[in-house]
């Protein structure tokens, strides 16, 4: 039998794993065994603030087992399974096939990391949307430059140690594997991708780049054909949709074909920016002149008139990114490089909608919710009518003022003060604005103009969703048709978009081999 220690350990002791693995092997009285390291936590809930390292602790006699990611092989003359979309629920798509006997063909609208990020320095330059190349299409998807957090850890999604280790095989740091809050960083997110691409195409998977899906063909319940680039025509036979929570062109397409989708609640707000200084002092109740102490992170819910208002994608040290995907529209999110070590901390903070929000788009059926979304992404950008984003002070903000200059702010393009409230509806602003006052009073010093709002965030999931069987997880009309991860509405965020891509290609395999 094992033991699980916990261990607290202050951040001015000794780190060293392998010290703390001995020391919980005392603990366990299995002097002969060996440990484990399940997880790190840190407890900031004091004004000491400490870690928390939890083993496992095996006897002498035990084997201890470790988890590992796939096992590949050469899949050039396996069955082929076609997947749209390279972000994450693609990729780990794409090892699942490899791991259960199917040849990955994979079809990205986007590029590849290296000429996709050409783009968008061309973006951050001359404030120019690419609509094939950004921060939310090509290869890796918008998870590639949105922060690489890896908080999934119920093990009823799926099988999570199995994607982290992954992770760690393909380049990432290996604390990932125990961190409570694992986290890549955007700055090597890339790297680790192209590995995993060049893993795929090594075992002969296919993937083809700057290759839109733009059609397809149907015989009953089956799809027979798609178009790519409106002129090839690729038959099919099993089709993973992994395009994520942007892709509009997809949900059109549907609608235009008669697929089932339907319209999905989703949340929209702004970019909280604070100085990270001020995060620290906030959340560790003291200075962090520690070194050991990492960059402060918050997680935020109130209910506010029935709703809930809360912060997502929390990135500490981190900068605010333009994620439009076509011309006309202001869209923003988040992102923090491996050490954290900016001067701000940003995160979502936005409100649910759902359809008593989006009754005057009723006539566009189940596309309204996008429709609402795209509403207000075109109206931030009508405030200065180029990428340069509306911006208040929070203060300023409750108090219904003009802000008459703005602090330093992260988002490259930049910012100009207009009223937060020109571009969200009332009962979004308004919650936002309760849920503020309500902060102020719970985390000193966090409501305060040396913090600013940036509009808008309104990709926090998508506005649609796409049905498909509980069991085969096809589509409810389609058999050979794989609706995936975020896009489909099924995930939120990288590792639930990893573990849906997984379960996808697990589902195709057991009714194949049947």
């Amino acid at each position: 039998m094992s033991e699980k220690i916990e261990i607290r350990v202050y951040p001015n002791d000794s780190q060293d794993i392998e010290e703390l693995k001995a020391e919980a092997i005392q603990h366990s009285g299995l002097q002969n065994g060996s440990a484990i390291l399940l997880r790190r936590s840190l407890d900031a809930r004091s004004r000491n603030p400490f870690y928390i390292y939890r083993f496992e602790v095996f006897s002498s006699s035990e084997i201890v087992k470790t988890d590992l990611g796939f096992k590949l092989k050469n899949a050039t003359n396996f069955p082929e399974i076609h997947i749209v979309g390279f972000g994450p629920a693609g990729i780990f798509a794409a090892l699942q096939c490899i791991e259960l006997g199917f040849k990955p063909v994979i079809f990205e609208r986007g590029k590849n990391v290296k000429e996709r990020r050409r783009d968008l320095a061309e973006l951050n330059r001359s404030h120019q949307v690419n609509p094939e190349s950004n921060y939310c299409y090509g290869e890796g998807g918008a998870g590639t430059y949105s922060d690489g957090k890896l908080y999934t850890r119920s093990d009823k999604r799926g099988p999570v140690q199995k994607v982290l280790q992954t992770f760690v095989e393909y380049g990432a740091a290996e604390n990932i594997i125990w961190e409570a809050h694992p986290h890549i960083g955007t700055n090597k997110l890339p790297a680790i991708i192209e590995n995993m691409r060049n893993a795929i195409i090594q075992c002969g998977g296919e993937i083809h780049f700057e290759k839109k899906v733009t059609g397809l063909t149907k015989d009953g319940e089956k799809i027979q054909h798609l178009i790519v680039n409106d002129s090839e025509k690729i038959k099919v036979n099993e089709v993973v949709l992994a395009t994520g929570h942007s892709a509009r062109d997809i949900f059109k397409l549907f609608h235009r074909e008669n697929i089932l989708i339907e319209a999905k609640p989703f949340a929209i707000g702004v970019r909280m920016e604070h100085p990270q200084e001020l995060i620290d002092k906030i959340q560790y109740k003291c200075e962090r002149t520690d070194s050991f102490l990492p960059p402060s992170s918050y997680a935020l819910v109130e209910q506010i008139q029935g709703r809930g208002v809360f912060s997502f994608c929390m990135c500490p040290g981190g900068i605010i990114a333009p994620a439009a995907t076509a011309a006309g529209e202001i869209v923003v999110n988040g992102w923090s490089p491996s050490k954290r070590n900016g001067k701000f901390a940003n995160s979502g903070f936005v409100v649910a909608v759902d359809d008593k929000d989006f009754v005057k788009f009723d006539k566009y059926g189940p596309l309204k919710a996008m429709k609402y979304q795209s509403f207000w992404e075109q109206k931030a950008f009508e405030t200065n009518k180029d990428l340069t984003a509306p911006a208040q002070r929070i203060e300023d903000f409750i108090q219904n003022k003009f802000s008459n200059n703005l602090p330093e702010c992260s988002y490259i393009p930049g910012i100009k003060s207009r009223e937060i409230d020109e571009v969200l509806s009332f009962e979004v602003g308004e919650r936002i604005r309760q849920a503020l006052v309500v902060l102020g009073k719970k985390l000193h010093g966090f409501r305060t103009n040396e913090a600013i709002l940036v509009g808008v965030e309104s990709r926090s999931s998508s506005p649609v969703k796409i049905p498909r069987d509980k069991v085969t997880l096809s589509h409810t009309q389609l058999s050979n048709l794989y609706p995936c991860a975020e896009g489909s509405g099924y995930a939120g965020g990288i590792m639930s978009a990893a573990l849906d891509g997984i379960k996808v290609v697990t589902a195709i395999h057991d009714k194949v081999k049947k």
